[in-house]
């Protein structure tokens, strides 16, 4: 009875390999998977026909209002700083956190609004999702019940406690269940979000009937 059922069973297994095709190995059509896993992805190669679309092509026209990502050279880098040092690498000088912005993003009254829009893009793509589009913590996650997500309006996150090169820190290497971002988010738009920070940190001290002037 087991010798019958082996028999059938490895009959079965060489059937299903054949059928499905061996992962990681070429063939001429595409093997068909049960478990994908996100090896194959919906696309259309460059020039090719598609009967998806009424006109029969695949490619098709920029969406209006497309930019190339890297548009402004002097706010894209993809120095990610890994091994360096010095205050604009790790926000820290030896073993204390830096205060400010450090001088080789060169700023200035031109650069500067520049400087933070880019910031509250990065922190709109990076950040916003746990932290919230205000920094108050109520971010989509904390809607699944994760827990820790660090309210950027609470008072030991104010520039008197919590320092500049702290918060880049944190950006880069992490907190809690925060995972770092130094190997995805290049070194200047760490501190673009450092700077987006504390915009919203100041907006949110301003009165109200102030902002209603």
């Amino acid at each position: 009875m087991i010798k019958t059922f082996l028999i059938v069973f490895s009959c079965f297994a060489v059937f299903m390999m054949g059928v499905f095709g061996f992962k990681d190995n070429k063939f001429r059509d595409t093997p068909i998977r049960l478990f994908p896993d996100m090896d194959e992805m919906d696309r259309v190669n460059s020039q090719s026909p598609s009967d998806l679309f009424e006109n029969g092509r695949g490619s098709r026209p920029l969406v209006p209002g497309t930019v190339v990502n890297s548009s402004d050279e002097s706010l894209y880098s993809l120095d990610f700083g890994a091994g360096r040092v010095g205050y604009y690498y790790t926000g820290r000088f030896e073993d204390f956190y830096g205060k400010g912005l450090p001088k080789e993003l060169e700023l200035n009254e031109k650069s500067a609004e520049a400087f933070l829009n880019r910031g509250q893009e990065r922190y709109g793509i990076y950040c916003a999702v746990c932290h919230g589009e205000t920094g108050n913590g109520e971010g989509v996650t904390s809607k699944y019940g994760i827990v820790g997500i660090a309210n950027l309006h609470a008072p030991n996150y104010a520039a008197d406690q919590y320092p500049e090169g702290r918060l880049y820190d944190v950006i880069t290497n992490g907190k809690g269940n925060m995972s770092g971002y130094g190997y995805n988010i290049p070194v200047d738009d760490r501190w673009a979000i450092v700077a987006y920070v504390r915009a919203l940190q100041n907006a949110k001290s301003i009165p109200s009937e102030e902002l209603s002037k």
